[in-house]
């Protein structure tokens, strides 16, 4: 049979829910202008307005017999409040509600109106209106409660005026909650306050934990207060009721190994272990960074063997500061060995040991190792970075790769969505001047600027460098005014090469000029600038006058180097004449600096020039001992001159 329309049954009409519901349906927080403006509600109304839908178990539960008329979730009532809060903020009708809604005003719920996500401001009126409750204080639950919102904020004024008024309460701080206002000031770089308060509270009876100390001590390493950091380690193990624990040996270790004082650091490793504490390898592998970084590479590799002797396993991070100090040292085959070695281990590398090892292969000579390692690095789950790109530019440029391959895994960097650093650019535009590729490391320049990228002085003094040994002048000094223009100064090694160039271009007043530009800006002339422009004089004869350079460069606590010997020495033989470039030479060996090869090839040149042969006999028999090779020329000028000079001349010529 077929049903008409009117015969379909229809459901029963049920009554609207009141106007508010059907919103409040649709919408949980609502811009209604009826909710914008205060309306002539009873309170009761105001937080019935909120009243969340009970799920059936709750119904049941608030209909057992005998159950007080008050006994609903506690969870239900808070999630109205705080709807209350959201849009009426801090005022009567929250106040109001907290009545109607029976919560009452304690420790708890001040915690939980800290905890929710209402605004900042609400939280701020809310803790006040709170402490000034009869029968209620805020103890230090609270109190951290509250510092924590004010941390997360950044309210760092708000938050140290209640830091202090919680100090200045009856509030009895324990040495946890010390532990984490010493911890939340330190992060906020209040390094002062955080001592200041940790006094105040010590003051008051609060014997501070190893972790009170720790937190302190941390905080001093981290923003550099390290004298400050062996007096409180001193202050905690005189006081003799809490002692230092491996938190606080790791934390005064890497305080001295940052300081270069090695006996130090080595002294308090000796004290944990005859305190029978384990030293963890995180202390182990940081002796290690310290005893690289001073050369000294047969003791860290004592320590990573006495490491493992006391089961302590060694993880990436030790391995990386093993695999790194070794590759500086020029001990790859070491530190390939190591690398496998903690493979075969089950230890994992990740991408900055990866780096390491690219780089220390790329250095090495070995490209096609480094190379490979990088295809292999999807199989050990290691994702390449940005840093991996430019370590494995760097050594196609320095094993003096295809310029096209380094194109090549330019753009393949882009392709894998790795965004080009300043590095990268400064690491091609580098590698195509010293390949004399200007125009195309021009380019790169300017594509570093259009892509935003701060003007980078490294860039700009390969350019300028290359420019200059190419003899384009003023191409360089134009590229030298874009870089103080764009920065508003310079390097002192972007100067040392300007003045080189100008130096060498016959420019030497102009040089001059700009070494006093450079001091009248600040910029302080490094060994390299002194260099360059001692080297300009000594060219145009002007060899008293890079004497008189020479001489205030000591002054100025500037340390010359074999170069800056070796820039005056040249001009002495040239223009002084043998006897003062002798005269030079004996004072070098006397002092920090000794000669090297051209420092007695120089000499030797004088003094064949000068026919004083059997003084260049006794030089060259001096250079044999000790190790140099002589300069061809001068040597067969010599022996044209005099015949025979050395019982073993051809061992000499290397």
């Amino acid at each position: 049979m077929v049903l008409r329309c009117s015969q379909i049954s229809r459901p029963i009409p049920m009554p609207m829910p009141p106007l508010c519901m059907r919103f409040l349906i649709k919408r949980t927080i609502s811009s209604s202008p009826h909710l914008s403006r205060r309306l002539k509600q009873t309170e009761n109304e105001i937080v019935q307005m909120f009243r969340l839908p009970n799920p059936r178990g709750q119904e049941a539960a608030s209909a057992v017999p005998g159950a007080p008329k008050h006994a609903r979730p506690a969870r239900a009532l808070d999630e109205r409040f705080i709807r209350i809060l959201k849009i009426f903020k801090w005022g009567p009708d929250a106040e109001k509600a907290l009545e109607v809604l029976m919560l009452r005003v304690d420790h708890r719920l001040v915690r939980q109106v800290m905890e929710t996500d209402v605004d900042i401001n609400v939280k701020i009126h809310f803790f006040r209106w709170a402490g000034k409750r009869k029968n209620f204080d805020h103890d230090p639950s609270t109190y951290l409660a509250f510092i924590r919102c004010l941390d997360e904020a950044g309210l760092v004024g708000e938050m140290w005026r209640t830091i202090q008024e919680m100090v200045r309460s009856n509030c009895v701080v324990t040495p946890t909650e010390l532990t984490e206002i010493i911890r939340i000031l330190g992060d906020a770089k209040m390094v002062n306050k955080a001592i200041s308060i940790f006094y105040q509270i010590k003051a008051r009876k609060c014997q501070p934990t190893a972790q009170a100390y720790n937190s302190m001590i941390i905080m001093l390493m981290q923003e550099g207060h390290h004298e400050k950091v062996h007096e409180l380690f001193d202050e905690m193990c005189n006081e003799g009721r809490c002692f230092p624990d491996t938190v606080t040996y790791n934390a005064l270790i890497s305080t001295f190994c940052k300081l270069g004082r090695e006996d130090s650091a080595m002294r308090l490793f000796d004290e944990m272990k005859e305190n029978r504490m384990q030293p963890t390898a995180k202390i182990y592998t940081t002796l290690m960074g310290m005893f690289f970084k001073s050369g000294n590479v047969d003791k860290a590799l004592s320590l990573f063997n006495e490491m493992r002797d006391q089961c302590c396993v060694p993880n990436v991070f030790t391995y990386t500061e093993l695999i790194k100090g070794l590759g500086k040292a020029g001990r790859a085959e070491d530190a390939c060995h190591f690398f496998l070695e903690m493979q075969r281990e089950g230890c994992r590398p990740d991408t900055v040991l990866m780096n390491n090892m690219i780089n220390i292969l790329g250095k090495a000579g070995r490209l096609d190792d480094a190379l490979k390692l990088f295809e292999e690095m999807s199989t050990l789950q290691c994702a390449p970075n940005v840093v991996t790109y430019n370590t494995v530019i760097k050594a196609l440029f320095e094993s003096k790769a295809r310029v096209s391959e380094v194109a090549s895994w330019f753009e393949k960097m882009k392709e894998n969505g790795i965004e080009p650093s300043a590095f990268t650019y400064s690491i091609l535009v580098d590698g195509f001047c010293k390949t004399n590729r200007v125009e195309k490391a021009l380019l790169l320049l300017e594509e570093m600027d259009e892509k935003g990228f701060p003007p980078c002085p490294a860039a700009y003094c390969s350019l300028i460098d290359a420019l200059g040994k190419a003899k384009r002048y003023e191409a360089a000094s134009e590229l030298f005014q874009e870089l103080k223009e764009n920065c508003g100064s310079s390097t002192a090694r972007v100067y040392a090469v300007m003045i080189k160039h100008l130096g060498k271009g016959g420019r030497l007043n102009d040089a001059i000029d700009l070494f006093e530009e450079m001091k009248q800006l600040g910029c302080s002339p490094n060994v390299f600038a002194y260099n360059a422009l001692m080297s300009g004089m000594v060219r145009v004869g002007m060899v008293d006058e890079s004497l008189s350079i020479f001489r205030n460069m000591q002054e100025q606590g500037c340390v010359p180097d074999i170069n800056s010997h070796n820039i005056v020495l040249n001009g002495l033989a040239k223009v002084g004449g043998p006897q003062r470039a002798m005269e030079m030479l004996s004072n070098m060996k006397n002092s920090t600096i000794q000669p090297d090869a051209v420092s007695y090839n120089t000499v030797l040149g004088a003094l064949s020039r000068a026919g004083m042969f059997e003084e260049a006999a006794r030089l060259m028999k001096e250079m044999n001992a000790k190790g140099f090779e002589y300069d061809l020329i001068t040597y067969s000028s010599i022996l044209e001159a005099i015949g025979k000079i050395d019982d073993e001349p051809t061992d000499a010529i290397r």
